[in-house]
């Protein structure tokens, strides 16, 4: 994920307490207001002083930027940037294994959409500028979201069974969601299931949106990064990874983990020549989803009913992807 911090410069309370509420990682400061900012919310505080920046206007002004992130330094490119300069930067970074920053200045959601993909990989910081002051929610949620959709796929239900009493994870969360998004979760990490958030209505239970019931302590669950973690090593200030019926992710802070026992149901799914299934909470409140993001009860599904999964290849070590000969039912 990519930082985002506002350039305070010239200092401005009623500024800088915007740009804070809407969720920026920190605050680029004159040196002289470095403590008024550090007192306003816990944050990364630069001031102007510890990070450099530079105009790129010429061949030299690049050299210049590449020794200083060599160095370790935050370097800043002032507005104006271009791509092939930026491009340049990174790749020698990169192949240098520097260990300095490199932030661009963005005026908006465009600038800071284009600056966050450059190299598919982007820079490490977008310093938002005065002018971007409209669009700094909608920049940190750029900056959030973990890249790409990703590709789900309908599979056909072919087994519903319930599977005796099982310790199962439930995990609330800081945000609220709607319907059709939720944890992908399964028995293999080849194979998820989309559990929808508990956003549904019912005349026994209210809806929890911040919740999602997602499955028995061993399962797999997608978390940012490319990684996976078994559900019951989540923890309260961790990050997971949330989807929607298309794919789009973004990220939500666990608040907390409650670990319970409880009844359970194994469902069972084949998309093409993949099967996959995962262990459920054997309760109405648990939905599945279905394609176009309407939820399904765990406890109405049947063999035929179509659902959403997600399809990748086996093989994590410490949920981190590996190449490697592995099979998981």
């Amino acid at each position: 994920m990519k930082k985002v911090l506002f350039k305070a410069v010239p200092f401005r309370k009623e500024e800088v307490t915007l740009a804070l509420e809407s969720g920026v990682d920190g605050l680029l400061v004159p040196g002289e207001d470095r403590d008024a900012a550090a007192g306003l919310a816990r944050c990364l505080v630069l001031a102007e002083g510890e990070a450099e920046g530079i105009v790129l206007a010429s061949r030299e002004d690049e050299s210049r930027a590449a020794a200083l992130l060599d160095s370790g330094r935050t370097v800043v490119l002032r507005r104006g940037w271009e791509i092939i300069p930026v491009e340049n930067l990174l790749a020698r970074a990169h192949a240098a294994g520097s260990s300095g920053a490199l932030a661009l200045e963005v005026a908006g959601a465009e600038d800071a959409a284009l600056a966050a993909g450059i190299l598919e990989k982007g820079v490490d910081i977008l310093l938002v500028v005065r002018e971007g002051l409209a669009d700094i929610a909608a920049i940190v949620a750029l900056a959030r979201s973990p890249g790409r959709p990703l590709a789900l796929t309908e599979a056909v239900v072919t087994h519903v069974a319930p599977a005796g009493m099982g310790h199962r994870v439930c995990v609330d969360t800081l945000s609220l969601f709607a319907a059709g998004q939720g944890m992908l979760t399964g028995n293999s990490a080849a194979f998820t299931f989309l559990v929808n958030a508990e956003t549904e209505h019912n005349e026994y239970v209210a809806s929890r949106p911040f919740r999602i019931n997602a499955g028995a302590v061993h399962a797999y669950a997608l978390m940012p990064k490319d990684r996976t973690a078994y559900l019951e090593e989540l923890r309260a200030g961790g990050e997971v990874l949330i989807a929607d019926h298309e794919g789009v992710c973004r990220t939500a802070v666990v608040g907390r983990v409650k670990v319970e026992r409880r009844p359970m149901l194994l469902v069972r799914a084949r998309a093409g020549d993949a099967e996959g299934s995962v262990f459920l909470q054997n309760a109405e409140t648990i939905r599945l989803v279905r394609p176009g993001g309407s939820p399904v009860s765990v406890v109405s599904l049947v063999p035929g009913d179509t659902i959403l999964c997600r399809l990748d290849e086996a093989g994590r070590h410490f949920g981190m992807r590996i190449k490697e000969t592995i099979r998981e039912e």
